[in-house]
């Protein structure tokens, strides 16, 4: 339904971008596909390894309106995955958090309405539902700063998506099991019985393409996603590897949960089934708060959030499915060659 249209995907240099770019980069759907970001070795490394001329490289920062704004000219569809998501680090640098996760936001959103840019799909976290740390709490924040910018929008559609774990995405556990279990060193657990939701990288696109087809302006989409404990994934982890190291319980990090949620209970009260999907729109009642003192939830008590503890559990025997079908541990385990999936 999409042809010779122009995208532009902030953050693109990540795991997220080069998954967008495997998906779309020799289909017709996209003319121009421009890559936003900060980090000039990366956009070098992606040049050169792709080297196909409907890529557009454009060096700059959310953070400054200017340069996102130059970037968005002429532009159709933004995907919004610029972030800061690392959790001890924004616990340690909340107000850096803040200024890419929500100003940043805002200015995505602000040089997108200029442009007239049809519509900008925005990427968030599981962490930002009930959020405890600084990078959830940031992110939360960003789903406000949408929805808000949401109602007042005519020509520009802003919606969400949230998902959990992307797996063998840059800086996951997952790489960093492998690393420990070749150079034979403990693999690393923070709580044995804490629980994450699971998603490859193809599922994450899914995801943002399924809001892209379907999203009303400030709709809110999560996927339906298995999860497991950490301590299963590391097994799983030794169990494919045919390895003996030995599991080291390290303890929490800070801001850490013990399972994550996708929607609270609040969401799944208004949210629409939609088979792997579920959309949750956004809440469009106005300032006057009085009605809403004597006509409340009802059911709200009764409906319970959708996390990672209560959500259908893998087990080793399922991670090992889930893993064997990444294109990390197909190459680095089975020895695969022709992976045609760049992960950093």
């Amino acid at each position: 339904m999409i042809q010779n249209k122009k995208l532009l995907i902030t953050g693109g240099t990540g795991s997220f971008g080069n998954a967008v770019l495997n998906r779309f980069l020799h289909t017709d759907n996209f003319s121009e596909i421009r890559i936003f970001s900060r980090d000039e070795k990366k956009q070098d490394d992606m040049r050169n390894q792709l080297k196909n001329d409907k890529l557009k490289f454009y060096i700059g920062d959310v953070r400054d309106y200017a340069s996102i704004e130059r970037a968005m000219r002429g532009v159709d569809y933004v995907f919004h995955a610029a972030a800061l998501k690392q959790v001890p680090s924004c616990e340690f640098f909340p107000l850096e958090a803040t200024k890419t996760n929500v100003f940043g936001t805002q200015n995505v959103i602000d040089a997108a309405a200029a442009n007239k840019v049809k519509k900008v799909i925005c990427l968030s976290t599981d962490k930002a539902a009930y959020p405890i740390n600084a990078m959830g709490i940031s992110k939360a924040l960003m789903e406000k700063v949408a929805i808000a910018a949401a109602r007042n929008l005519t020509d520009t559609t802003v919606c969400l998506t949230r998902y959990g774990n992307v797996m063998a995405s840059r800086g996951s556990v997952i790489p960093l099991f492998l690393k420990q279990i070749k150079n034979g060193n403990p693999l690393t657990i923070t709580d044995p019985n804490m629980t994450r939701f699971l998603m490859s990288l193809e599922e994450a696109v899914e995801l943002v393409l399924f809001a892209f087809e379907h999203g009303n302006s400030g709709d809110l989409f999560v996927n339906k996603a298995p999860a497991g404990t950490i301590r299963d994934l590391a097994q799983a982890m030794k169990e494919l590897c045919n390895a003996e190291n030995e599991i080291k319980i390290i303890g929490t990090r800070h801001g850490e949960k013990l399972y994550e949620t996708l929607c609270t209970r609040e969401e799944m009260i208004k949210a629409e089934d939609m088979g792997e999907f579920y959309r949750i729109p956004a809440d469009n009642r106005d300032l006057n708060y009085a009605q809403y003192f004597s006509e409340g939830e009802q059911d709200i008590s009764k409906i319970e959030d959708y996390h990672s503890h209560n959500t259908t559990q893998q087990g080793v025997e399922g991670m090992k499915k889930l893993l064997l079908k990444l294109p990390l541990i197909r190459k680095e385990v089975l020895g695969e060659q022709n992976i045609n999936q760049y992960i950093d």
